[in-house]
């Protein structure tokens, strides 16, 4: 069995989502899988969380225990002996620390880039009527961008089969390789309850940050929001993949 590379508490989880033409992606997409749909939608998800109590093979790594991501990926499916493994491939990752930043870079050749972040998050106060807030913020150089959303009432499992479930409930990840394979990695977690995400936004230069390709889809609101309470976590080295 695979080695555990790293393990961590993923808490509040903030899912934005817009559907994509899948000519955008179909260059980029791992050796061995190919894109997956939710009712024939293809879809791209700017994902911002909080790592907590994060151990690299189970040391604590000083300074890198507690931090934020947000990334953009979309979504991918392979078939195994066992069956179809529905997972996520990354466009592009932020965290605040360049070390995490590199040894990602370093183990699984993700495009992982380090600057300064923050995140605020109010839980609903059901019994004021005041809505839950998620934000995430990130600063490349001289530029500050953000997403966020509002929440309400108790979080819910995602209902079978739905959109929600589609998003938040993927146990595996694709990268490809510079030698042309593809790396398959098993991310296992409980299932999340969670929200629907409310007055949901992203302010960034999406040109300037991910790419003009990515201008049509992230230049739209998101279709929906979800936000995920979120759970322990554990990330495992990847194995070679030979379609």
């Amino acid at each position: 069995m695979a080695r555990r590379f790293l393990t961590a508490w993923w808490r509040n989880l903030l899912m934005l989502n817009y559907p994509i033409e899948p000519s955008v992606l179909r260059h980029i997409v791992p050796r061995g899988t190919e894109l997956d749909t939710w009712q024939g939608r293809h879809y791209i998800s700017v994902v911002g969380f909080l790592f907590e109590r994060t151990r690299v093979f189970g040391v604590p790594v000083p300074f890198h225990r507690n931090f934020e991501e947000v990334n953009l990926r979309y979504y991918v499916r392979r078939k195994a002996s066992d069956g179809w493994r529905r997972g996520v491939a990354f466009i592009k990752e932020v965290v605040p620390r360049s070390a995490m930043a590199a040894l990602a870079r370093w183990v699984y050749n993700e495009n992982y880039i380090a600057c300064p972040m923050s995140s605020l998050v109010h839980l609903p106060d059901l019994a004021a009527g005041v809505n839950g807030r998620v934000d995430y913020c990130w600063k490349p150089e001289s530029r500050k961008y953000s997403m966020s959303a509002e929440f309400q009432h108790e979080p819910d499992l995602p209902a079978e089969g739905s959109e929600e479930e589609f998003i938040t409930e993927h146990y595996w990840g694709y990268v490809g390789q510079r030698n042309g394979s593809t790396l398959e990695y098993r991310v296992e977690h409980l299932r999340w309850r969670g929200w629907r995400g409310l007055k949901a936004k992203l302010d960034c230069d999406v040109a300037s940050f991910y790419g003009d390709q990515y201008c049509e889809a992230l230049g739209q609101p998101p279709t929906s929001a979800f936000i995920a309470e979120g759970s322990p976590v554990a990330v495992f080295k990847g194995e070679a993949v030979n379609p």
